[in-house]
C-alpha cells in the first residue's frame, strides 16, 4: 500500500523519475484501478446497504476505472494515427506515459473527492442530488487533471509544437468518447427506488441523440 501511495503522490507531484517503459505504464494503469474502484464505491453507495445496495456499490466500484480504461483505450488508436500524420511518431511512447499519467491523477483527485460524495449522501435524498452532485465531482476532477497532463507535456510541446494541437486534439476525442461510454455504462450510482443492474435496458442509445432531444423540447417553440 505505502508503494501505491508514493506512485500517486510522483504523479500528483508530475516527477518524472521512470521511463515511458511497461512496467511504469503498468504500475500508472494499477493507480487507475485502485482509486477509481474507490471512488467508484463510494459513488455507488447512495441507496446504503438496504437490499441489493451492496452490489451497486460492487458494480460502480467496477464501472468507474473500467470507464477511465476503455474511455482510454478507445480514444487511443485514432490519436496514434493523428500523431503518425504529424510526424509525432518518435515521441509517442512518452506522450502514452504523459496520458496514462492524466488518468492516474484523475483517479486519485477522485478518490481524494470521496467523502465529500459519502457526506453529500448522508445529507441529501433525492437520486437526481446525487447525479448532479457526482457529475461536479468528475467536473473537478477532470480540470484539475488537465494541469498534470500539460505539465507532463510540456517537454514534448517544447521539444515540438505541433504537441501542443495533439494535446488539444486528445482532449476533444476524449471527452467525445468519455461522454458515450459513461452513457453507455449506467448506472453509476443506482436509484433507490428501481432494482440494482449492471446495465439499463436502454444503455445502448445514443447519448448525443438523447441530450439533442432534451434540448429540442427545451426549446421555446
Amino acid at each position: 500500500m505505502h508503494g501505491v501511495l508514493v506512485n500517486a503522490d510522483n504523479v500528483l507531484r508530475r516527477r518524472r523519475t521512470t521511463q515511458a517503459d511497461s512496467r511504469t505504464i503498468l504500475s500508472l494503469i494499477g493507480l487507475v484501478v485502485t482509486f477509481g474502484t474507490l471512488y467508484g464505491a463510494a459513488m455507488g453507495s447512495f441507496g446504503g446497504l438496504r437490499g441489493d445496495g451492496a452490489l451497486q456499490i460492487i458494480y460502480s466500484g467496477f464501472k468507474v476505472p473500467f470507464l477511465l480504461l476503455a474511455t482510454f483505450a478507445l480514444s487511443l488508436p485514432s490519436f496514434y494515427v493523428v500523431n503518425s500524420l504529424m510526424g509525432l511518431r518518435r515521441d509517442f511512447a512518452e506522450a502514452i506515459r504523459a496520458l496514462v499519467a492524466t488518468q492516474a491523477g484523475l483517479s486519485v483527485i477522485l478518490a481524494a473527492l470521496a467523502p465529500f460524495t459519502l457526506f453529500w449522501y448522508a445529507s441529501v435524498d433525492k437520486y437526481s442530488d446525487a447525479v448532479l452532485f457526482n457529475a461536479m465531482m468528475f467536473a473537478i476532477s477532470s480540470v484539475s487533471a488537465q494541469w498534470i497532463l500539460r505539465d507532463y507535456y510540456q517537454p514534448l510541446i517544447r521539444r515540438n509544437p505541433s504537441h501542443r494541437w495533439m494535446l488539444r486534439t486528445w482532449l476533444v476525442v476524449y471527452a467525445f468518447v468519455g461522454i458515450q461510454m459513461g452513457w453507455i455504462l449506467r448506472p453509476f450510482i443506482g436509484d433507490p427506488s428501481s432494482p440494482v443492474q449492471f446495465f439499463r435496458e436502454d444503455s445502448w442509445g445514443n447519448a448525443y441523440m438523447v441530450v439533442g432531444k432534451m434540448l429540442w423540447r427545451a426549446l421555446p417553440w
